[in-house]
């Protein structure tokens, strides 16, 4: 009796072994940099994973440089984030030996410098000589971001020396542009397309003759190295995960309106489930 129930002691510790391993191997760790366009897209991969996959998704907001960082040190699982050739392209050289890229997950992105319409000016070589009517400033986003790095470039190529650039938020310099908008002032900001406020204003982009803000844009999927071998699941849908600006930009649009991103996530997925399945493994 005293052998059988050691066996059954036995069997039942191996099993709670395999049940809590097997639960461990179910996390999935993402990072992403706290912009309106990856709130949305990670929080869509999330739902799918979560509600689609059954894994647990612990999603985290960093800074870019701390993003990369996290990937190539297996610290997470990986990104959607990755804005290239130029926004995040410094991060990519400095790490790429240690990551895995995927790929593009969107194309047809833009950065560069946005104006409301209703400003008279088009380029930015015209921007010094009308210091004065920008307050000489140009709003910028948090200082880690890659457009912050690109901007702060375009000021020395540009000899912009009447304007600071202001380091602030996404949710902060919308926020400037709405009130100028409001008092039909001029306003200069840091933009990139997909962004809900295409959407909600009459916006133009600023002309860039010297190319510092690059051509089109695509944002790419980065993981970490062995995420292959340990989730292959979790690695087929990441290399699968592809949508429109025009996808993401249904999603941002619901998140102003309610500032509730996982919940419009899992109704994204649910609304497009043609789209959802093609991701799968």
């Amino acid at each position: 009796m005293r052998k059988v129930l050691g066996l059954m002691l036995v069997a039942l510790m191996m099993l709670g072994f395999t049940i809590t391993n097997s639960f461990a191997a179910k996390k999935v760790e993402l990072a992403y940099v706290e912009w309106s366009s990856e709130v949305a897209s990670t929080n869509v991969v999330k739902a799918v994973l979560q509600e689609k996959m059954g894994y647990d998704v612990e999603i985290t907001s960093v800074s870019a440089a701390a993003m990369w960082q996290a990937v190539s040190t297996g610290d997470v699982d990986g990104m959607v984030a990755a804005w290239l050739p130029t926004t995040h392209g410094h991060y990519l050289e400095r790490v790429k030996d240690n990551v895995v890229d995927l790929g593009p997950n969107l194309v047809g992105t833009k950065i560069g410098l946005v104006v409301p319409t209703y400003v008279t000016i088009d380029s930015i070589d015209e921007m010094n000589a009308n210091a004065d009517k920008f307050d000489g400033k140009i709003i910028g986003i948090d200082p880690g971001a890659g457009i912050m790095s690109t901007t702060e470039k375009a000021i020395k190529e540009y000899n912009l020396t009447n304007f600071e650039l202001v380091s602030g938020s996404g949710a902060t310099m919308t926020a400037a542009l709405k009130s100028a908008i409001d008092n039909n002032e001029w306003i200069v900001v840091t933009g990139w397309t997909p962004h809900w406020k295409f959407a909600r204003w009459d916006l133009k982009y600023l002309k860039d003759p010297k190319g510092v803000y690059g051509k089109e844009e695509r944002i790419n999927t980065i993981v970490r190295k062995g995420l292959k071998e340990d989730m292959p699941e979790v690695y087929k849908f990441l290399d699968n995960f592809k949508w429109t600006p025009e996808d993401m930009a249904e999603v941002m649009v619901w998140n102003t309106e309610n500032d509730k991103p996982y919940e419009n996530a899992v109704r994204w997925i649910n609304e497009n489930k043609d789209k959802v399945q093609k991701w799968l493994p």
